[in-house]
């Protein structure tokens, strides 16, 4: 564990999160900075932002910062939000301790108190309950001189270990999105979730049904793309949450593979390794993409003829099943249309890199201009690393796509359907067809003029009508 000079203090979050932490404390309240932020200094990480606790009441909270942008956006938890000028925002909570949790997402009701460790013994995992004193730490440049540790969270963190604060089914239960927080926090940090907490999960597993899509969505998103996709989706399978929240992604165990395409093993093992190969910091459309690419094999698995010895396992129809599969997944977590369109796409398209060298140029072009083909690239690179490790048709298909100008893949149209009719083509089904051709003929690069477009549609589809 990282304990060394202040490596934040030029940071204008950190700035921002002190500079409140100071005001409030000269107004006589008690003021730290608090949870992931204290954790991750203690790690030697610069966190991406800062939260303060306060003893301080939001109505007072409210008032200390009148020249700011002060925004009440958890009256009822008791969290303002200051934004400053440059917008940059820290998130100000009064300590607090919960009522039950009836629902299992949130507290009924809660109550503000004075107690700091009140305050602690209420939050999730010892190594997000622990406080820091920014003057101290200003002073020192020692996270671990400036922290307040009620609840042994530095021990945890050396021991690189999630624990539940308190008794681990009580907390839990509270809010029982903090099952798949510990997943997150142990895949993400490489840590291991302590005995009871685990048990806990396995216990209360079928109850996360009970969290919004939405929260679940979220929360899945940053297991694939923090770093830990592939050790978090094991934890979840390990666990038990994962047939409850992705059952689909489940049915992939024992689902073998064509040996000669496949010696890495089955569907499940062939994915796991995708995920472990996901580029830093992917983007979330990739990282999901990477997940339901093969999420058709289990409903589509065709063994061999055994009395054919030529046949081999098969998947007919694959794709098309997975991306019935991967719309229902999308639909069911809320997912944008923008983001879902662009999940399908990769799953719809992963299979025809096989088919790429073949393509007649048009096709070809129109697969390099399809939206982020990045992604495609990136999905079917680590598709190949995860079995035959074949890269040929990758790099065919990055030479193709770096090396092409936008306006050779997407050029404009040279006939339009005014232009049709105003040869004497009337409108109708065939225009379509008509302009398609002409695309056609323009990408493989046999017409590049109006004029060529014109006679070459009158050979193939005939002269216009007459008047």
């Amino acid at each position: 564990m990282a304990e060394s000079a202040n490596p934040v203090s030029s940071n204008p979050s950190y700035e921002a999160a002190r500079n409140i932490a100071q005001i409030l404390r000269t107004a006589g309240h008690e003021a730290y900075l608090a949870g992931g932020c204290v954790r991750d200094l203690l790690l030697g990480i610069e966190p991406k932002d800062y939260d303060v606790a306060t003893s301080a009441t939001p109505e007072i909270v409210l008032q200390l910062f009148p020249e700011k942008k002060a925004l009440t956006v958890g009256a009822h938890f008791g969290v303002v939000l200051i934004c400053e000028p440059d917008g940059i925002s820290t998130e100000v909570a009064t300590f607090r301790h919960d009522g039950s949790y009836s629902d299992g997402r949130r507290p009924d009701s809660v109550q503000f108190s004075t107690s700091l460790r009140e305050d602690v013994l209420r939050r999730d995992f010892t190594i997000n309950g622990m406080l820091l004193d920014p003057a101290t730490y200003d002073r020192t440049g020692d996270a671990a001189q400036a922290t307040l540790d009620y609840v042994h969270g530095r021990e945890d963190l050396a021991a690189r270990i999630i624990r539940a604060i308190g008794d681990p089914i009580q907390r839990l239960s509270e809010d029982k999105l903090r099952m798949l927080r510990a997943v997150r926090f142990a895949a993400r940090l490489g840590f291991a979730i302590e005995s009871a907490t685990a048990a806990a999960i396995r216990q209360l597993a079928s109850q996360i049904t009970v969290v919004s899509p939405e929260r679940i969505r979220d929360e899945l998103t940053l297991i694939l793309t923090e770093g830990g996709a592939r050790p978090g989706f094991e934890l979840l399978d390990q666990l038990g949450l994962l047939p409850h929240i992705l059952p689909e992604i489940s049915k992939l165990h024992g689902v073998q593979q064509p040996p000669e395409y496949h010696p890495e093993g089955d569907v499940w093992i062939h994915t796991m390794l995708l995920l472990e190969k996901l580029p830093s910091n992917p983007s979330p459309t990739l990282a999901w993409g990477a997940l339901l690419h093969d999420v058709g094999k289990p409903a589509t698995f065709r063994p061999p003829d055994p009395n054919n010895p030529r046949d081999r396992i098969r998947f007919n129809g694959h794709v098309e099943v997975g991306v019935r599969i991967a719309e229902t997944i999308l639909s069911r977590l809320h997912f944008s249309n923008e983001e879902a369109d662009q999940i399908v796409a990769l799953v719809r398209n992963h299979m025809r890199f096989g088919d790429i060298m073949h393509m007649r140029e048009s096709t070809l072009k129109r697969f390099l201009r399809l939206p982020h083909f990045d992604e495609h690239l990136a999905l079917h690179r680590i598709d190949c690393l995860s079995s035959h490790a074949d890269l040929s048709l990758y790099n065919f298909a990055k030479e193709r796509y770096e090396a092409a100008p936008i306006e050779s893949l997407q050029p404009k149209p040279l006939i339009t359907g005014s232009d049709l009719i105003a040869a004497g083509y009337r409108p109708g089904p065939k225009f379509k067809v008509m302009l398609e051709a002409t695309e056609d003929a323009q990408l493989e690069g046999t017409v590049s003029t109006p004029e060529q477009a014109l006679s070459m549609l009158r050979e193939r589809f005939g002269k216009p009508p007459a008047p």
